[in-house]
């Protein structure tokens, strides 16, 4: 039986499916992949993976231990506007953001305690505040943990060059290789991530405070020298000529401070991290907090102080606001960082303590970065879970890590690391903007949550203990309330506002990830009639043809086989004595299958294929079609150039008609069944 139909339509692209060596590809990557993150664990082992304090300290509070190295550095550089007389003044600014680290350490010990789970702010603030508030904070911590590794990478590149002046003007690449190393590590797991960066942790710590204990014998026995900078003098910024005087000293003054606050930063991710604690997860999660605060605090203290006592000098513009006997120093000047001078000053240049410190100061600045590594895929999880990221945040790697979330926060900041091309001071603008914003979502939360405990609670010693611990986060979040009123009114102008648009884009995103999620799933929701078992009145099969060989004729005796309520083939006349050919040797077999010929004008194939379809849809919306696709499976990757890829955009296409299934029907070319090929795909039509 033939039929011919009139078909007219544009051409359609067509997609390309791999072949073998594609395969090896993939084989040589896989391989590559064993090889840097290692063989995959079990879910079993994912227990095996729970740190000790030893190690959680290194792996959670390297950020906020790392924030010494540079917050010392923005607040000099501040006053440094003011001149010689405003830099004095460093050592009580940073009692200011040690008060303030204190005090928000306190506050957070409460939050691991009430909220274990590892939501940390994100989970205080949805329970307590609603959602909307929820997803700023969420929104605020995401960008706030791809800041930190931007920039302590940024900064540990300006510390190796201290070490190393020939690297000077290849910050940016040096960060973005230790942004590259920092994702591999983290792929092969936390636990292994901690082990790793404890050592270079310890030896921060106690080389920095080691430095300022030294540093404070010289002082007491009159042998402390002058830093390398203090012989050079301060050029006031215009306006600021008499110090800190006016509203314009005063408003200085808060931005110094302002910038000084990023130690604050890393506190959060403890409360995200707690089920990666070992048990009991609470206790050992506020001991590491505690030892956290007591730590940095000394160390900012200490820093300031030292750096008070040997006028260090420290500005944004060296060439310009620096000078040695009334001249600029120039734009050949390089300035170091503050610990740089302080371990020159007190070891000498070129010493060996000397490069230990700044060796140190480096390495943390790198494993700084690994907080925000821990923390951005736990809290990226969550928020997957709740249906506000795509669901793929939520698997696990091969090494029970985020590797998704692993890899989304080390491509943000290697962009940011890029645009700002790793200049920490412009970096630091649009930092700890997001962290103050969960701060005061956070302990307003923690306060209503203690309200709402002490409405039902009668036992007079919980009630008093609520009452503290409601006490501690009240204070907290009238500090951090102000510190961020402080943040947003002195650096807006100067970068805030990017974090502020990104966290927005942000609320957005996730706003809308959810509303899809929501209206798939009402979309999909089977209604109480049950209508979706429903049968379809018929099934009708088709048959897609190109020429009477070995496939297509499995593919008919598949169709018949289903017994469907009718039988088409079709073919489209691509070209004329191609067509004529197929229809002698269709009669000459007697196949008991009537065969359509569509007309294509434009000589292709899948649009006169699916006008067809439609078509019959249309006179029969109640009628299923299967469209049964005879396909080749090659073994050789050169043997996908020689076959077209029809089938394939066929079923693309088809995917998108409702009332269509599509059954594909593979035929194994002799060179996909030998023992070195790995089967691929191809096309029978």
């Amino acid at each position: 039986m033939r039929k011919l139909i009139a078909s007219a339509a544009p051409a359609c692209g067509q997609p390309l499916v791999p072949g073998l060596g594609f395969v090896h590809v993939l084989t040589f990557f896989n391989a590559l992949k064993r090889i840097l993150v290692g063989r995959p664990y079990g879910n079993e082992r994912l227990s095996r993976t729970l740190l000790p304090k030893r190690i959680a300290l290194p792996v959670y509070a390297s950020d906020a231990l790392s924030s010494a190295a540079y917050a010392p550095d923005e607040i000099l550089l501040t006053l440094a506007l003011a001149g010689v007389t405003a830099v004095t003044l460093s050592p009580w600014v940073g009692l200011a953001v040690v008060v303030v680290l204190l005090t928000v350490v306190a506050s957070y010990r409460q939050n691991v305690h009430a909220y274990p789970s590892g939501g940390g702010d994100y989970e205080i603030a949805s329970s307590n505040l609603g959602k909307p508030a929820g997803l700023t904070v969420a929104s605020a911590l995401l960008v706030d943990y791809v800041l930190t590794v931007a920039v302590s990478m940024s900064s540990a590149s300006h510390y190796l060059v201290t070490a190393v002046p020939g690297l000077n003007g290849l910050q940016a690449p040096i960060a973005a290789v230790g942004v590259a190393v920092l994702v591999l590590v983290n792929l092969r797991g936390i636990r292994e991530a901690g082990a790793l960066f404890a050592v270079p942790t310890y030896l921060f710590m106690a080389s920095v405070l080691g430095m300022c204990a030294f540093g404070a014998f010289q002082a007491a026995t009159g042998n402390l020298a002058d830093s390398p900078s203090a012989a050079f003098d301060l050029v006031p910024e215009s306006g600021l000529d008499d110090g800190l005087v006016g509203l314009a000293g005063a408003f200085l003054l808060l931005r110094a401070f302002s910038s000084g606050s990023a130690a604050l930063t890393g506190v959060e991710a403890i409360s995200n991290g707690v089920p990666t604690f070992r048990k009991p997860k609470s206790t050992n999660a506020a001991t590491t907090l505690l030892l956290l605060g007591l730590v940095s605090a000394s160390m900012l203290a200490g820093i300031l102080a030292l750096a008070s006592a040997t006028e260090v000098r420290v500005v944004q513009d060296p060439a310009t606001q620096l000078t040695l006997n009334g001249n600029p120093v120039g734009p050949e000047y390089v300035q170091h960082p503050v610990i740089s001078q302080l371990a020159e000053t007190v070891f000498g240049n070129g010493s060996i303590p000397f490069y230990i410190v700044v060796a140190a100061t480096g390495l943390i600045l790198v494993f700084a970065s690994n907080t925000a590594f821990n923390g951005f895929p736990v809290l990226a999880s969550i928020l997957a879970k709740d249906g506000f990221l795509p669901r793929q945040m939520r698997t696990r790697g091969d090494r029970l890590a985020f590797s998704n979330g692993i890899i989304a926060l080390g491509l943000g900041a290697l962009a940011l690391i890029f645009v700002f091309d790793a200049d920490v001071t412009r970096l630091i603008q649009l930092y700890i903007v997001g962290v103050f914003v969960s701060f005061t979502a956070s302990q307003l939360g923690m306060i209503r949550h203690w309200t709402g405990k002490l409405r039902t609670e009668r036992n007079p010693e919980s009630r008093h203990r609520m009452q503290r611990s409601r006490a501690i986060n009240a204070v907290g979040f009238g500090m951090t309330a102000l510190v961020l009123l402080i943040v947003l009114v002195t650096k807006f102008t100067h970068g805030a506002w990017i974090a502020l648009l990104a966290m927005g884009g942000l609320y957005l995103m996730m706003f809308t990830i959810r509303s899809h999620y929501d209206s798939v799933a009402r979309e999909l929701s089977v209604e109480d009639d049950h209508q979706g078992l429903a049968l379809p009145s018929r099934v009708n099969a088709v048959i897609l043809v190109s020429k009477v060989h070995k496939p297509a004729l499995r593919a008919l005796a598949y169709a018949r086989a289903s017994r469907p309520s009718s039988l088409n083939a079709i073919i489209v006349d691509i070209d004329p004595e191609d067509t004529e050919r197929v229809m002698e040797e269709w009669e000459r077999m007697q196949i008991p299958v009537p065969l359509t010929v569509l007309s294509s004008p434009y000589r292709e194939t899948v649009s006169p294929v699916l006008n067809y379809l439609r078509e019959a849809r249309r006179t029969a919306p109640r009628e299923l079609f299967v469209v049964y696709i005879p396909e080749y499976v090659v073994g050789r990757w050169w043997e996908q150039l020689v076959h077209n890829q029809t089938a394939l955009r066929i079923k693309a296409r088809l995917h998108f008609e409702p009332g269509i299934m599509v059954a594909s029907v593979p035929w194994q070319l002799a060179s996909s069944r030998s023992h070195d090929a790995t089967p691929t795909r191809g096309s029978g039509l």
